[in-house]
């Protein structure tokens, strides 16, 4: 699958989530939401012949927490799911890293080779990361209204995030190989070989 593909159907479940929201609200946006979150799986099974971890996980919790958010008609559980989900990546890089284990390496290391301290710094690095965001989702999700909470999920988190993988670029190429850094110098900076870095769930 082509790396347009991949990051279309990262972004486009949020972009029609955001759309939905301004246009009908955040139930409608919900359910279409874990529609094409379901519909966005399927996708990559029956085009790769195999889904990734993450965003099974993910997609698991967006079920689970938009069924009990439209089920129960409350929309604090689509949110919290956002908080949820970065605090069990956060848990489990930063777990993974005092028991001597590199989660990250398990999403990243098809397309990434580097030492073991280096897929230590960045554990570290992405667990704080998706710590810090579960902290300010708590915070923006209890000061804003809604809509407003929608805008920070999509553009906000996604921002965010990009802007991390783009910062953690230089680190990345310092540790790789240099056959392997000479054969990616032409890859758009803060992208592994593949262009995948860790997938959030805004």
């Amino acid at each position: 699958m082509s790396q347009g593909r991949k990051q279309f159907l990262e972004f486009a479940p949020l972009l029609v989530f955001f759309a939905v929201n301004w246009k009908a609200g955040i139930f409608w946006a919900t359910g279409v939401f874990m529609a094409l979150t379901l519909a966005v799986l399927l996708y990559t099974y029956l085009s790769t012949g195999k889904v990734a971890k993450v965003p099974l996980a993910t997609a698991i919790l967006v079920g689970v927490f938009g069924g009990l958010t439209l089920y129960l008609h409350d929309e604090v559980f689509i949110k919290v799911k956002v908080t949820l989900v970065n605090a069990i990546f956060a848990v489990l890089l930063l777990g993974g890293v005092a028991f001597g284990r590199h989660f990250i390496k398990d999403v990243m290391g098809e397309a990434l080779t580097l030492p073991d301290t280096a897929w230590r710094k960045l554990s570290l690095r992405w667990g704080f990361f998706f710590a810090f965001l579960a902290i300010l989702n708590e915070v923006v999700w209890r000061s804003v209204t809604t809509d407003q909470w929608v805008t920070f999920k999509v553009f906000g988190l996604m921002g965010l995030t990009l802007v991390f993988a783009l910062a953690n670029a230089p680190f990345v190429a310092r540790h790789m190989p240099q056959d392997d850094a000479a054969g990616t110098s032409g890859e758009t900076p803060g992208q592994t070989p593949s262009g995948e870095k860790p997938s959030v769930d805004g």
